[in-house]
Protein backbone atom coordinates (compact mmCIF):
# COMPACT_ATOMS: atom_id res chain seq x y z
CA UNK A 1 0.00 0.00 0.00
CA UNK A 2 1.09 3.75 -0.94
CA UNK A 3 2.51 5.56 2.33
CA UNK A 4 0.76 8.35 3.64
CA UNK A 5 3.39 10.79 1.94
CA UNK A 6 3.19 9.38 -1.47
CA UNK A 7 -0.54 8.40 -1.62
CA UNK A 8 -3.17 10.65 -4.21
CA UNK A 9 -4.56 13.39 -2.25
CA UNK A 10 -8.10 13.84 -3.17
CA UNK A 11 -9.09 17.40 -2.82
CA UNK A 12 -12.03 18.34 -0.73
CA UNK A 13 -14.59 20.18 -2.46
CA UNK A 14 -17.02 22.84 -1.57
CA UNK A 15 -20.10 20.83 0.03
CA UNK A 16 -22.50 23.28 -0.61
CA UNK A 17 -22.11 25.36 -4.36
CA UNK A 18 -24.41 28.14 -3.59
CA UNK A 19 -24.82 30.83 -0.62
CA UNK A 20 -26.53 33.90 0.42
CA UNK A 21 -25.00 36.86 2.06
CA UNK A 22 -27.39 39.34 4.04
CA UNK A 23 -28.67 41.18 0.87
CA UNK A 24 -29.26 38.23 -1.21
CA UNK A 25 -31.41 36.90 1.48
CA UNK A 26 -33.36 39.68 1.69
CA UNK A 27 -34.90 39.80 -1.79
CA UNK A 28 -34.90 35.56 -1.74
CA UNK A 29 -31.83 35.59 -4.51
CA UNK A 30 -28.64 32.84 -4.21
CA UNK A 31 -25.38 33.63 -5.39
CA UNK A 32 -22.38 31.68 -7.00
CA UNK A 33 -19.32 33.25 -6.39
CA UNK A 34 -15.48 33.47 -7.80
CA UNK A 35 -12.40 35.97 -6.47
CA UNK A 36 -12.89 38.63 -7.86
CA UNK A 37 -10.25 39.55 -10.59
CA UNK A 38 -7.38 36.64 -9.99
CA UNK A 39 -6.66 34.23 -7.88
CA UNK A 40 -4.03 32.21 -6.73
CA UNK A 41 -4.06 28.91 -5.88
CA UNK A 42 -2.72 26.16 -3.26
CA UNK A 43 -0.93 24.90 -5.40
CA UNK A 44 0.82 27.77 -6.77
CA UNK A 45 -1.36 28.17 -10.05
CA UNK A 46 -2.92 31.51 -10.56
CA UNK A 47 -6.01 32.37 -12.90
CA UNK A 48 -7.58 35.44 -14.02
CA UNK A 49 -11.00 35.77 -13.01
CA UNK A 50 -12.44 38.75 -14.73
CA UNK A 51 -10.54 38.89 -18.04
CA UNK A 52 -12.05 42.05 -19.01
CA UNK A 53 -12.26 43.70 -15.95
CA UNK A 54 -10.42 47.49 -16.19
CA UNK A 55 -11.61 50.80 -14.53
CA UNK A 56 -13.79 48.33 -12.16
CA UNK A 57 -10.93 47.16 -10.37
CA UNK A 58 -10.31 50.44 -8.57
CA UNK A 59 -13.59 50.38 -7.08
CA UNK A 60 -14.26 46.54 -6.73
CA UNK A 61 -16.39 46.03 -3.68
CA UNK A 62 -15.76 42.08 -4.08
CA UNK A 63 -12.16 43.11 -3.00
CA UNK A 64 -12.67 44.82 -0.16
CA UNK A 65 -14.72 44.18 3.48
CA UNK A 66 -15.82 40.35 4.51
CA UNK A 67 -14.44 39.33 0.76
CA UNK A 68 -11.00 39.66 2.19
CA UNK A 69 -12.01 37.83 5.61
CA UNK A 70 -9.64 33.94 5.17
CA UNK A 71 -12.82 31.92 5.43
CA UNK A 72 -14.51 33.98 2.65
CA UNK A 73 -11.09 34.08 0.31
CA UNK A 74 -10.83 29.98 1.03
CA UNK A 75 -14.07 29.08 0.23
CA UNK A 76 -14.13 31.37 -3.29
CA UNK A 77 -10.72 29.69 -4.13
CA UNK A 78 -12.03 26.44 -3.44
CA UNK A 79 -14.93 27.08 -5.84
CA UNK A 80 -12.38 28.20 -9.29
CA UNK A 81 -10.28 25.31 -7.98
CA UNK A 82 -13.12 23.31 -8.64
CA UNK A 83 -14.30 24.40 -11.72
CA UNK A 84 -10.50 24.64 -12.88
CA UNK A 85 -9.93 20.93 -11.65
CA UNK A 86 -13.21 18.97 -12.30
CA UNK A 87 -15.53 21.29 -14.35
CA UNK A 88 -17.97 18.07 -15.39
CA UNK A 89 -17.87 17.17 -11.45
CA UNK A 90 -18.30 20.78 -10.31
CA UNK A 91 -21.46 20.80 -13.03
CA UNK A 92 -23.15 17.36 -12.12
CA UNK A 93 -22.56 18.97 -8.20
CA UNK A 94 -24.46 22.52 -9.67
CA UNK A 95 -27.55 20.58 -11.00
CA UNK A 96 -27.66 18.23 -7.88
CA UNK A 97 -27.97 21.08 -5.65
CA UNK A 98 -30.27 23.16 -7.58
CA UNK A 99 -32.57 20.10 -8.03
CA UNK A 100 -33.66 20.86 -4.24
CA UNK A 101 -37.12 22.07 -3.63
CA UNK A 102 -35.84 25.30 -2.28
CA UNK A 103 -34.71 26.57 -5.61
CA UNK A 104 -37.89 26.03 -7.43
CA UNK A 105 -38.95 29.32 -8.59
CA UNK A 106 -35.74 31.50 -7.17
CA UNK A 107 -33.16 33.38 -8.69
CA UNK A 108 -29.69 32.56 -8.67
CA UNK A 109 -27.33 35.66 -9.18
CA UNK A 110 -23.74 33.99 -11.19
CA UNK A 111 -20.61 35.89 -9.60
CA UNK A 112 -21.08 38.56 -7.32
CA UNK A 113 -17.64 38.08 -7.72
CA UNK A 114 -15.62 37.15 -10.96
CA UNK A 115 -17.02 36.79 -14.59
CA UNK A 116 -17.28 34.26 -17.24
CA UNK A 117 -13.48 33.40 -17.48
CA UNK A 118 -13.33 31.21 -20.16
CA UNK A 119 -15.43 29.86 -23.06
CA UNK A 120 -15.48 26.03 -21.47
CA UNK A 121 -16.68 27.56 -18.19
CA UNK A 122 -19.47 29.50 -19.92
CA UNK A 123 -20.73 26.55 -21.86
CA UNK A 124 -21.15 24.48 -18.56
CA UNK A 125 -23.23 27.16 -17.08
CA UNK A 126 -25.52 27.11 -20.42
CA UNK A 127 -25.69 23.08 -19.54
CA UNK A 128 -26.62 23.47 -16.22
CA UNK A 129 -29.14 26.23 -17.11
CA UNK A 130 -30.78 24.28 -19.40
CA UNK A 131 -30.91 20.77 -16.97
CA UNK A 132 -32.73 23.56 -14.50
CA UNK A 133 -35.55 25.04 -16.20
CA UNK A 134 -37.03 26.01 -12.60
CA UNK A 135 -34.61 28.27 -11.68
CA UNK A 136 -33.95 31.58 -13.08
CA UNK A 137 -30.19 32.75 -13.61
CA UNK A 138 -29.02 36.16 -13.81
CA UNK A 139 -25.49 37.98 -14.29
CA UNK A 140 -23.78 41.49 -14.49
CA UNK A 141 -21.10 40.58 -17.44
CA UNK A 142 -18.26 42.58 -18.45
CA UNK A 143 -17.51 39.23 -21.42
CA UNK A 144 -19.62 41.12 -24.05
CA UNK A 145 -17.37 39.98 -27.19
CA UNK A 146 -17.53 36.47 -25.25
CA UNK A 147 -21.83 36.93 -24.76
CA UNK A 148 -22.08 37.88 -28.05
CA UNK A 149 -20.58 34.68 -29.55
CA UNK A 150 -21.87 32.27 -27.39
CA UNK A 151 -24.64 33.61 -25.93
CA UNK A 152 -26.87 35.73 -27.78
CA UNK A 153 -27.21 33.22 -30.56
CA UNK A 154 -28.91 30.81 -28.42
CA UNK A 155 -29.58 31.70 -24.97
CA UNK A 156 -30.99 29.90 -22.17
CA UNK A 157 -34.44 30.52 -22.00
CA UNK A 158 -34.19 31.05 -18.09
CA UNK A 159 -31.10 33.38 -18.18
CA UNK A 160 -31.07 36.84 -18.28
CA UNK A 161 -27.91 39.25 -18.05
CA UNK A 162 -27.12 42.87 -17.97
CA UNK A 163 -23.88 44.14 -20.04
CA UNK A 164 -21.84 46.16 -17.09
CA UNK A 165 -19.50 49.24 -17.71
CA UNK A 166 -16.33 49.86 -16.69
CA UNK A 167 -14.00 47.23 -18.73
CA UNK A 168 -12.02 46.42 -21.87
CA UNK A 169 -15.05 45.55 -23.86
CA UNK A 170 -17.07 48.72 -23.18
CA UNK A 171 -16.35 49.51 -26.72
CA UNK A 172 -18.67 46.19 -27.82
CA UNK A 173 -21.92 47.26 -25.84
CA UNK A 174 -24.76 48.57 -28.28
CA UNK A 175 -26.41 50.80 -25.57
CA UNK A 176 -29.84 51.28 -27.98
CA UNK A 177 -29.67 47.48 -27.88
CA UNK A 178 -28.25 46.23 -24.95
CA UNK A 179 -29.23 46.20 -21.40
CA UNK A 180 -26.52 48.03 -19.63
CA UNK A 181 -25.50 49.20 -16.03
CA UNK A 182 -23.08 51.67 -15.53
CA UNK A 183 -22.13 52.97 -11.61
CA UNK A 184 -22.88 56.36 -10.98
CA UNK A 185 -22.02 58.67 -8.20
CA UNK A 186 -25.12 58.41 -6.26
CA UNK A 187 -28.97 57.93 -7.20
CA UNK A 188 -29.55 61.91 -8.21
CA UNK A 189 -26.71 61.35 -10.93
CA UNK A 190 -28.93 58.25 -11.62
CA UNK A 191 -32.45 60.05 -12.00
CA UNK A 192 -30.65 63.09 -13.79
CA UNK A 193 -29.22 61.09 -16.44
CA UNK A 194 -32.60 59.35 -17.19
CA UNK A 195 -31.79 55.72 -16.03
CA UNK A 196 -33.30 53.30 -13.63
CA UNK A 197 -31.97 52.19 -10.31
CA UNK A 198 -31.32 49.37 -9.00
CA UNK A 199 -30.82 50.24 -5.49
CA UNK A 200 -33.88 48.91 -3.93
CA UNK A 201 -33.35 45.18 -5.42
CA UNK A 202 -30.31 43.63 -7.42
CA UNK A 203 -33.23 41.90 -9.28
CA UNK A 204 -34.18 45.03 -11.40
CA UNK A 205 -30.95 44.81 -13.04
CA UNK A 206 -32.33 42.15 -15.02
CA UNK A 207 -36.15 42.97 -14.48
CA UNK A 208 -36.65 46.78 -14.31
CA UNK A 209 -35.90 49.26 -17.38
CA UNK A 210 -33.09 48.56 -20.06
CA UNK A 211 -30.64 50.98 -18.78
CA UNK A 212 -29.59 50.51 -15.31
CA UNK A 213 -27.94 52.77 -12.77
CA UNK A 214 -26.11 51.55 -9.81
CA UNK A 215 -25.04 53.72 -6.88
CA UNK A 216 -21.64 53.34 -6.10
CA UNK A 217 -20.70 52.05 -2.92
CA UNK A 218 -20.21 54.93 -0.20
CA UNK A 219 -16.52 54.14 0.62
CA UNK A 220 -14.44 57.29 1.05
CA UNK A 221 -11.95 56.29 -1.58
CA UNK A 222 -13.97 54.69 -4.13
CA UNK A 223 -15.67 57.74 -4.18
CA UNK A 224 -12.58 59.41 -4.54
CA UNK A 225 -11.16 57.62 -7.43
CA UNK A 226 -14.56 58.38 -9.21
CA UNK A 227 -14.35 62.04 -9.35
CA UNK A 228 -17.83 62.16 -9.76
CA UNK A 229 -17.71 60.44 -12.82
CA UNK A 230 -19.92 57.61 -14.22
CA UNK A 231 -18.03 54.28 -14.48
CA UNK A 232 -18.11 54.33 -18.29
CA UNK A 233 -16.64 57.94 -18.20
CA UNK A 234 -14.08 56.97 -16.31
CA UNK A 235 -13.08 53.62 -18.22
CA UNK A 236 -13.26 56.24 -21.60
CA UNK A 237 -10.75 57.95 -20.11
CA UNK A 238 -8.63 54.81 -20.19
CA UNK A 239 -9.45 53.81 -23.51
CA UNK A 240 -8.38 57.58 -24.64
CA UNK A 241 -5.12 57.30 -22.84
CA UNK A 242 -4.81 53.51 -24.06
CA UNK A 243 -5.60 54.71 -28.07
CA UNK A 244 -2.99 57.29 -27.46
CA UNK A 245 -0.19 55.06 -25.92
CA UNK A 246 -0.68 52.97 -29.00
CA UNK A 247 -0.18 55.79 -31.56
CA UNK A 248 2.54 57.10 -29.93
CA UNK A 249 4.20 53.21 -30.09
CA UNK A 250 3.38 53.03 -33.42
CA UNK A 251 5.52 56.07 -34.43
CA UNK A 252 8.46 54.83 -33.35
CA UNK A 253 11.09 53.17 -36.07
CA UNK A 254 10.24 49.46 -35.91
CA UNK A 255 13.69 47.68 -33.95
CA UNK A 256 14.12 50.04 -31.54
CA UNK A 257 14.60 48.58 -28.55
CA UNK A 258 13.74 51.11 -26.71
CA UNK A 259 9.93 50.95 -27.44
CA UNK A 260 7.60 49.12 -25.57
CA UNK A 261 5.99 46.21 -25.97
CA UNK A 262 2.50 47.00 -28.30
CA UNK A 263 0.92 43.93 -27.18
CA UNK A 264 -2.34 44.56 -24.89
CA UNK A 265 -3.78 40.97 -24.41
CA UNK A 266 -5.54 39.74 -21.54
CA UNK A 267 -3.75 39.84 -18.29
CA UNK A 268 -2.03 37.02 -16.39
CA UNK A 269 -2.94 37.05 -12.59
CA UNK A 270 0.22 38.75 -11.96
CA UNK A 271 -0.22 41.77 -13.95
CA UNK A 272 -3.83 41.94 -12.95
CA UNK A 273 -4.16 44.74 -11.77
CA UNK A 274 -1.18 46.37 -12.77
CA UNK A 275 -2.93 45.85 -16.63
CA UNK A 276 -6.42 46.62 -15.60
CA UNK A 277 -6.20 50.29 -15.55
Amino acid sequence: MPSSATATRVPVRPARLLTQNREMRAIGVWNWTLPALAARLPDGRTQVTCPAASACTRICYARNGTYLFPAVKAKHTANLAYVLDDLPGWEAAMIRELSAPRFTGRFIRIHDAGDFFSDAYTLAWCRVMRACPQVTFYCYTKEVRRFKRLIEPDPPENFLWVYSYGGREDSVIDPDRDRVADVFPDTDAIAGAGWSSQEASDLLAVLGPRLVGVPANRIPQFLKRMGGRRLSEWQAEIDAERRGRRRGHLRLAPGDPTAPATAEGRPNADGAERQAA
